[in-house]
């Protein structure tokens, strides 16, 4: 059991509110179950192109499904600006419940809508349409659950503790790919092709109601009333927090171009590498894996080490190994080479990926915290995130060489370590020496 710990002159009526393993659990399980709505488009992007996006050519169809993939990144600002600051002035437990409803909603959308041949032009549309309200709920997903599990954690604990908000992302990854592979080897390529996608979009939605059941049971966080009425004068003021904003921006550019880097490997092995369905969709589920376990240990040695060691020396590790991976995957095309390379970076960059997360998190004052993590996120992910697989899928393209996305990746983790250089640590213990 663990107690949020009461901020330095606090009034006496914000007393702590006790927090237990399962309310964590209940975090978790709510924020995997919104990372799967959303990354599950990106396994199957090939598909929902041929069924909503019908081109002249195999390419067009792709590029049109990534391109409708990267718009649900255009509102994760807008969306992170309204739930964030509704997470600081109301509370955490209602924004959370808030994203995850819209979530289920927007996904069911996605999962029922008819194709392209049925409806014509409206399919595109519609689709679009819930691939915004995603990355809307998504948006303001992240300020208020890490801001929860940091408010909820040990302060000795909060890198561990707050290292499953990362972990649940890859928790997702690994669901979907289970999904996928569980599919095309039940149904097959035709089948999954046709409707297949569909199913394991909709297995997201049938867990909407247990996800809100979970998440209105939790208690708040954001449990001061004298506090919280100080706090609203200055709410979403991120002045004197600009160093952390850029600084922050650049860590998760990094870190966003290696996540949808990795997100992109499915269709990067279908397209690229020529393998089956079947084997490429074991890339997220050996992503994931790695992800899952490495995530965990990089938030327990940060709160050993410190933030800034984390930070730096994981990333030029990746810097190193990028390359090497990228070249053995092209020149071997087999399932070996491509689990294992995704695995491994995929290992090395979540050591460093909760570093990330719980020193911008700690660097931001707690009546901003929800908002300005969800808006620094959201932005950088905008951009990146939105952007990565396309212009991944065009340079492979455009220069005809299947290396093209090492180059993309390492030139972004260059910038997201020279910004690890100069973030300041922030973990209490290494903060106190």
């Amino acid at each position: 059991m663990a107690e949020i710990a009461v901020p330095a002159g606090a009034p006496a009526s914000s007393a702590p509110v006790a927090i237990s393993r399962r309310h964590v659990t209940g975090v978790v399980i709510g924020n995997a179950l919104e990372f799967y709505d959303f990354v599950t488009y990106a396994f199957f992007a090939v598909q929902i192109g041929r069924t909503f996006f019908p081109g002249h050519s195999p390419f067009a169809s792709l590029m049109l499904s990534l391109m409708t993939f990267g718009a649900g990144f255009i509102c994760r600002p807008i969306g992170a600006l309204v739930i964030g600051r509704y997470a600081d002035k109301v509370g955490r437990r209602p924004a959370m419940v808030f994203s995850f409803a819209l979530m289920g909603v927007s996904i069911l959308g996605l999962a029922v809508t008819p194709s392209f041949a049925a409806i014509g032009p409206l399919a595109p549309i519609l689709v679009l349409t819930w691939r915004l309200a995603q990355g809307f709920a998504l948006g303001g997903e992240v300020g208020p659950s890490t801001a929860y599990l940091v408010e909820a954690s040990p302060p000795l604990r909060r890198g561990l503790y707050t290292s499953w908000q990362m972990v649940s992302q890859s928790i997702a990854s690994v669901a979907g790919g289970l999904v996928g592979v569980a599919l095309a080897g039940l149904i097959g390529a035709a089948a999954l092709e046709s409707w297949g996608w569909r199913v394991a979009l909709g297995l997201g939605a049938l867990v909407l109601p247990i996800g809100l059941i979970i998440r209105r049971n939790l208690p708040e966080t954001l449990h001061h009333a004298e506090e919280a009425s100080a706090a609203h004068a200055t709410q979403g003021d991120l002045r004197g927090h600009e160093r952390v904003v850029m600084l922050g921006l650049a860590l998760i550019l990094a870190g966003t171009v290696t996540v949808y880097v990795q997100s992109f490997m499915t269709t990067y092995a279908v397209t690229s590498l020529h393998m089956p369905t079947a084997v490429a969709l074991g890339a997220p589920v050996a992503t994931g894996v790695a992800s899952m376990v490495f995530g965990l240990a990089g938030g327990a040695f940060s709160d050993r080490w410190g933030r800034r060691p984390l930070l730096i020396w994981p990333r030029i590790a990746l810097i190193l190994m990028i390359y090497p991976a990228f070249a053995l995957m092209v020149r071997n095309h087999d399932a070996m080479t491509l689990l294992t390379a995704s695995a491994v970076l995929a290992a090395v960059h979540s050591l460093c990926s909760v570093s990330v997360i719980v020193a911008v998190t700690e660097s931001l004052r707690k009546e901003v915290r929800s908002v300005g993590l969800a808006t620094i996120y959201a932005t950088s992910v905008a951009v990146f995130g939105g952007s990565t697989q396309p212009i991944v899928a065009w340079l492979i393209h455009a220069t005809g060489s299947p290396m093209a996305p090492a180059w993309y990746l390492i030139g972004a983790n260059v910038i997201g370590l020279i910004a690890a250089v100069y973030m300041k640590e922030t973990a209490p213990r290494q903060a106190a020496l």
